[in-house]
């Protein structure tokens, strides 16, 4: 993916002006800064969420494999389907834990009914809950728990094999065993699938990404290679976030 001149506002007031930036394939992609620095409408600007935002501008482009995705002819639900997302807190679906994971891929008509239970078998294994859950895919997801939840979410994003997946903090409300267990499924997802993850915890960012962004004041400061730009920022401002001093 990339974004090329790109603005973005609500109303007269700008959060984001001028970001030109690549995003690579099969690779993580950590967004840091600080609160209110735009690294989440950034992000969902990659996908077209914020296109129901009341009072939503965007100028320039952002691409997908070379094709602007705010195409006058393109369609979002096409878009979000290619592109991904977990959000904060996890948002599991009032139907059954089956049901939520095959969501999209009946929305999209991807498989036949026949293939849904083993649809979720798969997804739910790929994310480590289908021998926890695998005699409760009736059950409501609201009695699993944070983690699950949240894995669980994750599960149903994949099963439209998306071709970038985003995430906004999605381990910002886990525990420490939940969050090592997203982290490690990131990881192996790289493979296949580019990850664009919002973060605030640096030392997250440092051990699962490939590439750093950090926002800062309206705009993207400084993106490059994760160990560069923590070991030998070229921007004043980086050094500084990165050291404590503002954020």
């Amino acid at each position: 993916m990339a974004a090329r001149d790109l603005s973005l506002g609500f109303g007269d007031k700008t959060i984001l002006a001028g970001i030109n930036t690549e995003i690579r394939r099969n690779q993580i992609t950590a967004l840091v800064g600080p609160t209110g620095s735009g690294k989440t409408t950034f992000l969902r600007s990659l996908n077209r969420m914020n296109d129901k935002v009341r009072g939503y501008w965007m100028k320039g482009a952002v691409t997908l494999d070379g094709a602007d995705i705010y195409g006058r002819r393109v369609d979002p639900l096409v878009v979000r389907k290619k592109v991904g997302m977990v959000f904060q807190r996890p948002n599991p679906f009032p139907m059954s834990i089956l049901d939520n994971v095959v969501a999209g891929v009946r929305v999209h008509n991807l498989a036949p009914r026949s293939a849904m239970r083993d649809i979720a078998e798969t997804r739910l294994a790929e994310v480590g809950l289908w021998a926890t859950l695998s005699d409760r895919l009736g059950d409501s997801p609201f009695k699993l728990s944070g983690g699950q939840q949240q894995l669980l979410c994750l599960a149903r994003a994949l099963a439209v094999e998306p071709e970038v997946l985003l995430l906004d903090e999605p381990t910002s409300s886990l525990d420490p065993m939940s969050t090592e267990a997203v982290e490690e499924l990131l990881e192996r997802l790289a493979a296949r699938v580019t990850v664009v993850i919002v973060t605030h915890n640096l030392a997250q960012a440092r051990r699962v990404s490939d590439e750093t962004m950090f926002f800062y004041e309206d705009r993207l400061v400084e993106a490059g290679p994760t160990e560069h730009l923590f070991e030998s920022p070229k921007e004043q401002a980086t050094a500084r976030y990165l050291g404590g001093q503002i954020g």
